[in-house]
């Protein structure tokens, strides 16, 4: 091969019209009589590289339609401008030849489970939707760091194993530590505030822990939590940068990550009205919301929820209709390739109206859980997905109950009962992405909270030293990157928003 340079495919609209080199993976290859068709991924991008038979001749043409899925590939062409294509290029090819073949690669171009698609989650990284994810993880990721870095922050690290719970001794995953019981990290909250005291701005942005036996969308036993604690800050401070922070981060991915939300088949509309104020809801009024007393725009949570289960209905209905016609063809089809795909056809409808049909069961249990919100108890999935869904933007629900918070909330000064703890709630049903509030300053009331907790006191000095020596009004939030970016990406689950989940029931690979 000819020495052209080697360019990453992310790059190849600034090389149209010149000969250049790739190397990456098949990612999908189809045939016609005189052309083959790769699309070839380097973990930069994809595009599509034209083997033409009169131009490369019978001999490379034949290599070519027998490569498969996963095969290492170097390829040596001329970029050329296409629209049609994915990122509007293509690469006409002169010369190409394997650097590593890959045979009886698992992932197929059918549709696969998601159990055996976690089961392969170390191969399944490499196609389009997660690439795409990830990617903008990455960006996510990138944008906190300036965010903060841009005002003032100092990015300093928590220790993971500890010898104290953060938000109660529940979910804690305990380990040996020389012969004396440890804990990973629920949190690097409590050392954020030691270290807000000493540099006055910092976030803490790494992984957290929660034994939680929970296999809902919303959970993870590990994940990433970028937790910003500042000195001198009030909660209505607090909720202002909370607001900056998330429109901050929407719109750049807005601008930057276009082509991955095309991938993802996000809609971008929902994310586009991040620029509009985050209304700011009492626990109180939220509650009222949540039980179909108070509407927002003219709706009820119970109006939706009747909206709902008629649109369900009639989805059931179709998929009816669509699985008995699926099943009257199925037998008389002879073409084995049609066959394949109308029975995979009807196996997705029969999928889909499983799980409609689940939902449509859980309806009367949800609306008994909005109608009868017990006041006083923390919201849950139903609450929180009906609530957000009739808000076209984030919201903030702020003064909570005390008794369902954690024990380093402020009190209230106009009463006890409540503290001054925030959450942010995303909306099109995602719930919770960040929770946060001031902190307490007094050392008595902190004092009697550890107690209330059962939390053991010795092991909370040194956190009760910061309010002995110089104690000053000081706030902070924990955003989970993983539900942040369900919501931006628009997953219906947070594992597919981490490279490698971990959940209950899932440890390998």
């Amino acid at each position: 091969m000819c020495p052209c340079p080697e360019v990453d495919v992310q790059d190849l609209k600034q090389w149209v019209g010149q000969c250049i080199r790739v190397r990456g993976w098949v990612a999908n290859r189809r045939t016609t009589k005189n052309v083959v068709f790769i699309v070839l991924r380097d973990g930069t991008g994809f595009v599509q590289c034209v083997v033409d038979r009169q131009v490369l001749g019978d001999e490379s043409y034949r290599q070519a339609d027998k490569l498969t899925l996963e095969t290492a590939i170097e390829i040596e062409g001329t970029v050329r401008e296409d629209a049609r294509q994915i990122g509007g290029v293509e690469i006409q090819v002169r010369h190409w030849r394997v650097l590593a073949p890959s045979r009886d690669y698992p992932i197929a171009k059918k549709a696969h489970g998601i159990d055996f698609l976690l089961e392969n989650r170390h191969l399944w990284l490499r196609h389009r939707r997660p690439w795409a994810i990830m990617r903008i993880r990455n960006r996510l990721i990138m944008q906190i760091h300036q965010f903060f870095q841009a005002r003032g922050f100092l990015q300093l690290d928590a220790p993971i194993l500890t010898a104290n719970a953060c938000e109660g001794t529940t979910t804690l995953f305990e380990t040996d530590f020389f012969g004396e019981p440890a804990y990973l990290s629920q949190s690097g909250q409590l050392y954020g505030e030691a270290m807000a005291m000493a540099f006055k701005r910092i976030y803490v942005f790494g992984p957290t822990f929660r034994a939680e036996k929970s296999k809902t969308r919303r959970h993870l036993a590990e994940f990433w939590m970028v937790e910003p604690e500042m000195a001198f800050y009030t909660l209505e401070e607090t909720m202002d940068l909370m607001e900056e922070l998330v429109r901050t981060l929407v719109l750049d991915v807005l601008q930057h990550c276009t082509f991955e939300l095309s991938l993802l088949e996000r809609d971008p509309t929902p994310l586009q009205n991040i620029q509009k104020p985050f209304p700011r809801l009492t626990y109180d009024e939220a509650v009222r919301i949540i039980r179909g007393e108070q509407p927002v725009n003219g709706k009820t949570t119970l109006d939706l929820l009747a909206e709902d289960e008629q649109t369900i209905q009639q989805q059931i209905h179709q998929y009816q209709q669509q699985i008995q016609q699926l099943e009257k063809e199925i037998p008389h089809i002879h073409n084995e390739k049609k066959r394949n795909w109308k029975i995979h056809e009807l196996t997705v409808a029969k999928e889909h109206l499983h799980e409609l049909q689940q939902t449509v069961r859980n309806i009367p249990l949800w609306r008994e859980q909005l109608q009868h919100f017990p006041y006083g108890e923390d919201f849950g999935g139903a609450h929180e997905g009906y609530l957000t869904r009739l808000f076209d933007t984030p919201i903030m629900v702020y003064r909570w109950p005390r008794e369902i918070k954690a024990f380093y909330m402020k009190e209230d000064e106009q009463d006890p009962r409540y503290v001054k703890g925030v959450d942010m709630l995303a909306p099109e049903g995602y719930g919770e992405i960040i929770g946060g509030g001031e902190r307490e300053t007094d050392v008595e009331k902190l004092l009697t909270q550890i107690r209330r907790h059962r939390l053991p006191e010795e092991i909370f000095q040194w956190y009760l030293d910061l309010r002995r020596f110089g104690s000053v009004p000081h706030s902070g939030f924990g955003l989970g990157l993983e539900r942040f970016l369900a919501w931006v990406c628009g997953l219906k689950h947070v594992r597919e928003a981490i490279p490698f989940p971990r959940y209950y029931g899932r440890l390998t690979p």
